[in-house]
């Protein structure tokens, strides 16, 4: 029998075998390396500088993701949809958008990938748009469903995400009161979950607002003089709902500001060190709650009209973001009528001057009425922050911050 040439490997020895699994390995790090680059650049912040294929590949990655989302919500919009904001949108125009976007992701991605600019990043992006479209892209069949089940409101997620970036980022760029700030900047991250999760929750937190609300306060309402608010003009009754749903939040502000217990939960949303438009974001979801039930209960006891309400969450919704926002406007005599981010900047500031003062979310009258307007000689904060920047970073460690024995100042360090 003749021998085997020198140097030649016998089928299934342990040479061969190793040189199978270094090739396999080799084959699941090529795989595995344009993910774990993409996660290595999302755990990063600073500037992304034009002309490097990042800012685009940046872009159709985000809405990659977006549209593989819009689409799992075409599946199941049962269980992923919101059902107030599934029957005032027109799932055509849905349908258009989703197509626009799986063009654009999947344009950028490729022509970034032709071009061998970010091809890890712009590899995860295109990934992303195809599994999109496997799915079934902006043609998913959608029959009847039911209506009443649990449900993720993403839907309102994409959209909020999509609006608030288009819009905000843009005031941000226009008219910014810090020029240098990037839009990635510090803990951006943290405030993206802090974004997701307060609207993937929205309908747990819809329900139990809701069964608060009834329970607790159902036994004051009257419809008799419900109607009679009802029956007052649309323009006057929106400023009564503002100005009402303003008072409540001023003293429910103030309290988690002056009781040390609430402090804990509260510190959270100030523990951000960079104000913009997602800084807002940030939130305890108990303290979500609770400021929720005690905004709504004295709307809801007053009995005001449905258009006066959606225009109250309407003006709620928008200064809610634009007030923590990058931006500087001339305001003239207006800042002492309205918040505006100017006003709400100083709040959120741990300059001495700025402790626990600027509490009013819409009128900005209500802290000069009660003397706990700013009180100061500069034109705007030096820092922000809570005093001793003892909060930790991450979603799920400023959760549970306050039930945790750690140290925190008696007293609101804003």
């Amino acid at each position: 029998m003749p021998e085997a040439p020198a140097g030649a490997q016998r089928e299934g020895s342990p040479v061969s075998e190793h040189s199978k699994r270094e090739a396999a390995r080799d084959v699941i790090e090529r795989a595995v390396q344009p993910v774990r680059e993409t996660r290595e650049l999302l755990h990063r912040d600073g500037e992304l500088k034009p002309g490097l294929g990042r800012i685009s590949g940046v872009i159709a990655l985000s809405l990659g993701f977006l549209c593989l989302l819009a689409v799992l919500a075409f599946h199941f919009p049962q269980y992923l949809t919101t059902p107030d904001l599934r029957h005032k949108y027109s799932v055509d125009v849905l349908r258009q958008l989703l197509l626009v976007a799986l063009l654009v992701a999947g344009g950028m991605s490729l022509g970034n990938l032709i071009l061998n600019r970010q091809r890890n990043l712009n590899l995860v992006a295109f990934v992303l748009v195809i599994a999109a479209t496997a799915l079934g892209g902006s043609r998913v069949p959608v029959g009847e469903f039911p209506d009443h089940t649990p449900y993720l409101g993403l839907d309102w997620f994409i959209l909020d995400l999509l609006g608030s970036t288009l819009i905000f980022v843009v005031i941000e760029k226009l008219f910014p009161l810090y020029r240098g700030q990037a839009i990635f900047r510090k803990e951006w991250q943290t405030d993206l979950k802090h974004f997701a999760v307060n609207h993937f929750i929205v309908g747990l937190a819809l329900l139990t607002v809701n069964f608060l609300l009834h329970h607790l306060f159902g036994w004051l309402v009257s419809s008799n003089f419900q109607q009679t608010v009802r029956d007052i003009p649309f323009l006057p009754q929106l400023l009564l709902c503002v100005l009402v749903a303003d008072l409540a939040q001023y003293w429910t502000h103030r309290a988690y500001h002056e009781v040390p217990f609430l402090w804990r939960f509260h510190a959270v949303h100030h523990s951000v060190k960079t104000m913009d438009w997602l800084a807002g974001s940030r939130q305890h979801m108990l303290e979500l709650i609770a400021t929720r039930v005690c905004v709504l209960a004295p709307l809801y006891i007053l009995g005001f009209s449905e258009a006066a309400m959606n225009g109250y969450i309407l003006i709620v919704g928008f200064q809610a973001v634009f007030n923590h926002a990058n931006v500087h406007l001339p305001w003239g005599p207006l800042k002492y009528l309205i918040v505006t981010p100017d006003f709400h900047h100083w709040h959120h500031a741990s300059d001495d001057e700025a402790i626990d003062r600027n509490y009013a979310a819409h009128y900005a009258f209500i802290d000069y009425l009660f003397g706990t307007a700013v009180k100061s000689t500069k034109k705007f904060p030096e820092r922000y922050g809570v005093v001793g920047d003892y909060m930790p970073d991450g979603f799920i460690r400023q959760q549970l911050f306050p039930f945790r024995g750690s140290k925190a100042p008696a007293e609101s360090p804003e």
